[in-house]
């Protein structure tokens, strides 16, 4: 995918259900495009095996999480049974400035957050992009969540009951990716990366131009 080198990097809020496809098309995208990569949150949990402090996550305590929601460093967060999550403003639009493209994986409370910070910031809301992915029907977000047998049926069904608030919020968002198979979901994310990439409102210099 060509791009100008003299750009703003575009800040892809990504939403939608569990099961949609989306996770499985970012993992292929960042692994396949050495200008896109995902955001790196921070967490006062503790890091699982295998996790990596700046690669996962930045786990920070929840001291340091509170002193940085007070001098208002956080995009958006959050506290999840009991232990708190949150995107530094400085993470992406720092990347962003430096004309790299960053996938924020999230949900619809924290998108509503983030379009709440682009009010008062006017350099993040021209690289904020809203992206929501959806199934092609219920029905088929129904028959991914229990054919692929990683959870039980009670959790399945907790997946399905919270995917119904989240799919109507689909018009919240600037653009709509129906995904029906990985392939045809991957053929438009790349399409809608492109796109991005080129919109004038983040250009400072056109290759072309002298």
């Amino acid at each position: 995918m060509t791009q100008t080198t003299d750009r703003l990097g575009a800040i892809i809020v990504l939403s939608g259900p569990s099961g949609a496809g989306k996770s499985t098309v970012c993992n292929i995208l960042i692994s396949e495009d050495n200008n896109l990569e995902f955001s790196v949150s921070c967490t006062t949990r503790e890091p699982r095996d295998g996790e990596v402090n700046g690669i996962n996550y930045h786990f920070i305590s929840k001291d340091e999480f509170k002193a940085k929601i007070e001098s208002d460093e956080f995009i958006e967060w959050a506290e999840v049974h009991g232990n708190y999550y949150g995107t530094l403003k400085s993470e992406i639009l720092g990347k962003a400035q430096q004309g790299k493209d960053i996938l924020l994986d999230i949900d619809i409370q924290g998108a509503r957050l983030i379009k709440e910070a682009c009010k008062n910031d006017v350099e993040l809301k021209k690289c904020v992009e809203y992206v929501f992915f959806a199934p092609p029907s219920f029905e088929e977000l129904e028959q991914r969540l229990l054919g692929r047998g990683t959870e039980s049926e009670e959790s399945a069904q907790r997946r399905l009951q919270n995917a119904k608030g989240e799919l109507e919020a689909w018009s919240e968002y600037e653009h709509l990716i129906v995904c029906h198979n990985k392939e045809q979901g991957l053929a438009n994310m790349k399409g809608l990366l492109y796109t991005m990439r080129n919109k004038t409102k983040r250009i400072n210099k056109p290759d072309f131009y002298a």
